[in-house]
């Protein structure tokens, strides 16, 4: 018996710049995520740590070929498709649309392109779910503008939606505005296009970069709103609360502080407004958010339709250095956490806890009280392929088994609303975290290694046929 609603949509997500390669073919235009390099260098240039806006050949960049999707689109949907698929999640890369992020006519060849992959995708019954802006700021608008740290992003960004909803509407009924908005704290680099010039007050910059965000989502609402009557808009969660690392007062503080730095986007996106706690920590800090009365209004008129996020771990935090010290998780994960000792790991160091799925989408709902969608959920990890072609990857299926079932006990048990399920990444695609190949979700394999070696074939996994039965059954078999 499934607890799933009958309309439930069972799907997966990848992001243009991670599965589309082709990256400056068909006049796109580079992009922020583009110049973020594989190797040591990954996270300091995401971070804004190290100024890179051009690429060059000390470092590599798998993303610029990926998995060639652009050119392999109708085999890749096909394959989605003889899984069941309902929804497809898929970003647009803003600079194959404008090449320099504000020109005042769109790039046919980029709106054909497209064209095409959403044809294919409604040809199999596919709901399309497009994420407007996908880690990809244009590099001319970072050169221009210094990107989201500017205003001007404002008008920029509503020029891309409004090519993207006048040529769409009636094709696309689900949209998110910005994925993962509040990486913009943790990467601001990757996620908004921002590096810091000598004398900027680094928090100051990240919280102006974040209110303009935030005010072209809401103006994309609205915007949406109006020329796709129907339509439904979302905003995007990096999501995982953080458990007090024990039961001291001290602990349950520091975990709620920490939660409060992935709300204040979400709060304003789906309130219209920012929590009185924010400005009271934007004044202790001394930042000027540069808010003005039309702000105010825009952010009241634009709310979003439903919550969306991605899933992949919680997360744990204590206010003693000492067990900060002890406890802190290796590695140079985007976001901060301690290891928490009832967890287990992926390959990768990610604690896998499907309780916390739970323990969030709850939270979510209690806070404000709108549909969810759980838009990235996976498990990174090596694969291995058989003699015989094969691929076994039982440690993906139970990630995956553990996870749907702890969203069914939320659903079923707890009453939240859930639109639907969009695993990341149904096919193999460059990691961006890690920026490689070798850490693979998909359940379909690419022939393609961290050296850019490999024929690109595709191969269906065991997890493929497993979760084919899922979609079949409705959530029904796990």
């Amino acid at each position: 018996m499934s607890v799933f609603p009958k309309d439930f949509l069972w799907g997966g997500a990848t992001a243009a710049n991670q599965c589309e390669g082709a990256y400056r073919e068909g006049g796109r235009g580079l992009s922020g995520v583009d110049v973020i390099p594989f190797g040591p260098d990954r996270m300091k240039v995401a971070r804004g740590q190290m100024k890179m806006l051009e690429c060059d050949s000390a470092h590599s960049y798998p993303a610029h070929e990926a998995i060639d999707m652009y050119h392999r689109y109708k085999e890749d949907i096909a394959l989605f498709a003889e899984m069941g698929f309902k929804v497809y999640r898929f970003s647009m890369a803003w600079t194959r649309i404008l090449p320099n992020g504000d020109d005042d006519t769109p790039s046919q060849e980029g709106l054909r392109f497209y064209d095409g992959l959403i044809a294919e995708c409604l040809k199999y019954g596919i709901e399309p779910l497009v994420t407007i802006c996908h880690f990809d700021t244009p590099i001319a608008l970072i050169k221009k503008y210094g990107g989201w740290k500017d205003r001007r992003m404002i008008g920029a960004y509503l020029k891309y939606c409004a090519a993207l909803f006048e040529r769409y509407k009636g094709k696309v009924k689900y949209w998110l505005t910005f994925n993962e908005i509040n990486m913009l704290l943790h990467m601001p680099f990757m996620g908004a296009g921002i590096l810091f010039e000598e004398g900027e007050e680094p928090e100051e910059v990240k919280y102006r970069a974040a209110h303009y965000e935030i005010v072209a989502s809401a103006k994309a609402v609205k915007l949406a709103h109006e020329i796709m009557p129907g339509c439904m808009v979302g905003c995007m969660l990096a999501a995982g609360n953080y458990y007090p690392f024990t039961c001291n007062p001290e602990d349950v503080w520091a975990a709620l502080e920490a939660d409060r730095d992935n709300y204040f986007f979400i709060d304003a996106q789906a309130r219209g407004e920012y929590p009185v706690w924010a400005w009271k920590r934007m004044e202790k800090a001394g930042i000027r958010l540069d808010c003005t009365e039309e702000d105010i209004q825009v952010m009241k008129e634009g709310t979003v339709d439903f919550i969306s996020f991605s899933y992949y771990s919680s997360r744990s935090t204590s206010a003693d250095p000492e067990t900060v010290e002890k406890y802190r998780k290796p590695g140079n994960a985007a976001i901060k956490s301690l290891l928490n000792p009832y967890l287990k790991a992926s390959e990768w160091g990610w604690q896998i806890d499907p309780t916390g799925l739970r323990v969030t989408m709850n939270s979510l709902y209690d806070r404000y009280r709108k549909p969810l969608f759980i838009v990235e959920n996976g498990l990174g990890a090596v694969d291995r392929v058989e003699e015989d072609g094969s691929i076994h990857d039982p440690y993906r299926i139970d990630y995956l088994r553990a996870h749907i079932k702890a969203m069914g006990q939320a659903v079923s048990e707890d009453g939240i609303p859930l639109l639907g399920y969009t695993m990341w990444g149904p096919i193999d695609i460059v990691s961006a975290s890690s920026g490689e190949m070798k850490k693979r979700y998909g359940f379909i394999y690419v022939d393609k290694d961290n050296d850019g070696k490999g024929t690109l074939e595709r191969r269906r996994k065991d997890s493929f046929y497993w979760y084919k039965r899922v979609i079949e059954t409705n959530g029904g078999e796990l």
